[in-house]
């Protein structure tokens, strides 16, 4: 998948609604692009960045797709409640939720602050949390499906990511969990877990450009640092009748990290 919309009238998702939240930029900004590539209509979620999200509904728009952007801080129920109401009032019933906001910061068992993690569990955990009881009462009958975005970090054990990597243990587990939970009523549940991505967020932390850039290069076999459409491609698929079968997974998405 490109960075350039070639909205589909008959692709994987045509007639398919799909909620993706945090889409304003990076990794959520590809989703929202590839699943209206694939005939979906939209909707960008944005806690904060307005002028991305709307940049992504622009260019899903002039491609000829269908999209709106939708503020809503996905840890803050009523937020979430507003979020599945204006959904279904502009397109109709979701079919997709991708629980794509998140946070993450670093720092030694010795700084951690509460404020640093309440902040992280709050949009990680318990925003994935609100946001999948909202789309198991919009979903209804006919199911749905739900892509968590998880880490590898669930798996490296990495100094300084005690907080963040604990949060995403939850994210692993909310997906076995409720891909059970919820399989009889339709509803599939699984997660991308992606290695290291090259993202406004992780050129703004530092991460690209420096020693961690270069550490995660070293554990990676493939090689090299994922891009946004790496992920894309993957949650496309998970969204498609193509992964019908597939349920309670924890898919890497990581160049062969872990």
């Amino acid at each position: 998948m490109q960075s350039s919309i070639n909205t589909k009238t008959q692709g994987r998702l045509a007639g398919k609604i799909a909620i993706v939240t945090g889409a304003s930029k990076g990794i959520g900004a590809a989703i929202a692009k590839a699943y209206a590539s694939e005939g979906a209509k939209v909707v960008v979620n944005y806690a904060s960045g307005k002028a991305g999200a709307d940049k992504v509904v622009e260019a899903i728009t002039a491609a000829g797709g269908k999209a709106v952007a939708v503020q809503g801080n996905v840890a803050i129920a009523d937020d979430v409640k507003r979020l599945f109401e204006t959904t279904i009032k502009t397109f109709g019933t979701p079919d997709i939720l991708v629980n794509n906001a998140g946070i993450y910061s670093f720092a030694g068992i010795e700084d951690i602050t509460e404020d640093s993690f309440h902040s992280m569990y709050n949009t990680n955990v318990l925003g994935t949390i609100l946001t999948i009881q909202q789309a198991v009462k919009s979903f209804g009958d006919k199911g749905g499906t739900i892509i968590n975005t998880g880490s590898v970090v669930s798996t490296l054990d990495m100094p300084t990511a005690l907080v963040y990597s604990t949060t995403k243990y939850a994210v692993d587990g909310i997906t076995r969990i409720l891909a059970k939970e919820l399989g009889p009523k339709k509803i599939r549940v699984n997660s991308i877990n992606p290695g290291l991505i090259e993202t406004e967020g992780t050129h703004t932390s530092g991460v690209i450009g420096g020693p961690g850039e270069q550490w995660h290069l070293s554990e990676t076999p493939l090689g090299r640092v994922g891009k946004p459409d790496d992920i894309a491609n993957v949650a496309v698929f998970l969204a498609s009748e193509d992964s019908y079968w597939i349920n309670g997974e924890l898919i890497a998405v990581s160049g062969g990290q872990r």
